[in-house]
């Protein structure tokens, strides 16, 4: 990597940044006042040296933050997942900054290069092809070694899928944990959604939609049949959140199966205070009107307990036990 220019004050770069078209359901056409809001009229914001971690839009191009179009006009080079993927977004905003592949398969071989750039005074973004990265996107190792090497890392906030989904889904947002992809091989996914079932918060996955019916299937048969959103498209003009229970969104994608990005939302345990006498109780009442299977499922409905734990305790208290 040779070295890079200095990088252009950002300053006239805002005064007259437009999008290049109308973008469908925004209502943001060319006519639409500059990116500039007043309060930075008259400032210097030359970027200082250093990598700027810049969110893009996820799927409405309309998505992006005033300082993020800047800051990509603006740098010497933009280190993109997908350099296709990113030129759309340059295209539409008028970015002409040089752009470089940087993703797992050549993190190890490029790195050295981007770091010497980075000592050596240049400003250099990280986008991923959609979002905020290092969100179940590569670039920790860059954002690690910058640091160590005492290189000033920026955040250039925006958006981001799994918060977008959170923020429209109706579960509790107080707390929650993201997951993120699942494993692919059943056994790896079992396990950790077995770890994950006890954690009493919110919990946000991605899933591709080739597998949605099958994780969801398997997020009920860990967590219990709780409540979930799937969140798919976000941002685009087929969005769609669909709330219901796991089993029941698990039967849904299975008969119809879904195009497009997903986040999925499940709500924490509603009864995780449920203690052993509480559970005791459930399922003796239960077991005098079911069986053990039905019983087990109606706990974990009920009391926010896997279906595995309360069909292993019902049949104990089937046989006396």
């Amino acid at each position: 990597m040779s070295s890079v220019a200095p990088t252009r004050n950002v300053l006239a770069i805002l005064t007259d940044a437009r999008p290049a078209r109308y973008w469908p359901n925004t209502g943001l056409t060319p006519d639409a006042a500059p990116f500039m809001p007043n309060l930075m009229i008259g400032k210097d914001i030359s970027p200082e040296p250093g990598l700027y971690v810049t969110a893009t839009p996820i799927g409405n191009l309309a998505d992006i933050t005033y300082r993020a179009v800047a800051i990509l006009k603006a740098a010497d080079l933009i280190l993109c997942e997908d350099t296709r993927q990113t030129a759309k977004l340059c295209a539409a905003y008028g970015i002409d900054t040089k752009r470089m592949p940087y993703h797992d398969h050549n993190a190890s071989r490029v790195r050295p290069g981007i770091l010497k750039n980075l000592a050596e005074g240049a400003v250099i973004c990280l986008v991923s092809d959609a979002g905020t990265p290092l969100i179940s996107d590569p670039g920790y190792k860059l954002v690690r070694d910058a640091r160590d090497a005492g290189i000033r890392v920026f955040p250039v906030p925006g958006a981001a899928a799994a918060i977008a989904a959170l923020s429209a889904a109706g579960a509790p947002s107080d707390q929650f944990h993201f997951a993120g992809f699942l494993p692919s091989k059943q056994g790896a996914r079992k396990k950790l959604l077995d770890a994950l079932a006890g954690i009493d918060a919110t919990l946000i996955f991605y899933e591709s939609a080739s597998r949605l019916s099958p994780a969801l299937a398997a997020m009920a048969e860990s967590f219990g049949d709780r409540r979930g959103v799937v969140a798919r498209e976000l941002t685009k003009m087929h969005e769609e959140f669909r709330e219901d229970t796991l089993l029941n969104l698990a039967q849904v994608y299975a008969e119809k199966p879904p195009k497009g990005e997903i986040v999925i939302v499940v709500f924490p345990p509603e009864a995780m205070a449920a203690g052993p006498e509480d559970i005791d109780a459930f399922l003796t009442d239960a077991l005098t009107r079911m069986s053990v299977k039905e019983a087990a499922t109606e706990a974990a409905q009920r009391l926010g307990i896997s279906r595995k734990e309360a069909y292993s305790r019902a049949l104990e208290l089937k046989d006396g036990k």
